[in-house]
């Protein structure tokens, strides 16, 4: 017997007015810049968690992507707004290895963590401010922030491929 395939939906897409609303409605420094560093950089989750200080390179304003899924390694450009919410974000704890630690109870040991942030914590945070931002649309993630990280350099008119590279896809069917 056939198995019956599900048709495949097209991921929801944030507008920059609502994406731009839901980074402002994080509680925190350290969430508005991971939530940033997400989007302005079409990163996964843990992909965002790991990085760590030395993955900057801000002289050529790339961020070097370490263990992105299928163990690939990438460049993706980073923004210089992304850079600047990093720095501040990154004096509040001065980890000299992650961008991300893990802040432990007391909230004093993140500048000595050696593990980052827990997804579920950041995934708390998100849904919080999407509730905070009013947005309403159904089956929105922080996953949904990396497809309109894409969507929107497509409207801006950059290459498929380039957004291929950047998003670390191998496909350009999967990138489509």
């Amino acid at each position: 017997i056939p198995f019956h395939h599900k048709g495949r939906r097209l991921p929801e897409i944030l507008s920059s007015e609502e994406v731009a609303r839901l980074i402002q409605a994080a509680d925190s420094l350290r969430e508005r810049s991971l939530l940033e560093l997400v989007y302005g950089c079409g990163l996964r989750l843990t992909e965002a968690l790991h990085l760590e200080v030395a993955d900057i390179d801000s002289s050529r304003m790339m961020l070097h992507v370490h263990r992105g899924k299928g163990a690939k390694d990438r460049f993706v450009p980073l923004p210089k707004t992304t850079l600047a919410i990093l720095r501040t974000h990154w004096k509040t704890h001065r980890n000299p290895r992650l961008l991300f630690p893990a802040w432990g109870r007391d909230s004093r040991s993140a500048s000595s963590a050696d593990t980052p942030m827990a997804i579920s914590s950041v995934q708390g945070a998100f849904r919080a401010a999407k509730r905070q931002a009013a947005i309403a649309k159904r089956g929105v993630s922080i996953h949904t922030l990396r497809h309109s990280y894409a969507t929107h350099l497509l409207e801006a008119g950059v290459n498929l491929r380039v957004i291929q590279q950047n998003l670390g896809h191998s496909s350009l069917e999967t990138t489509m």
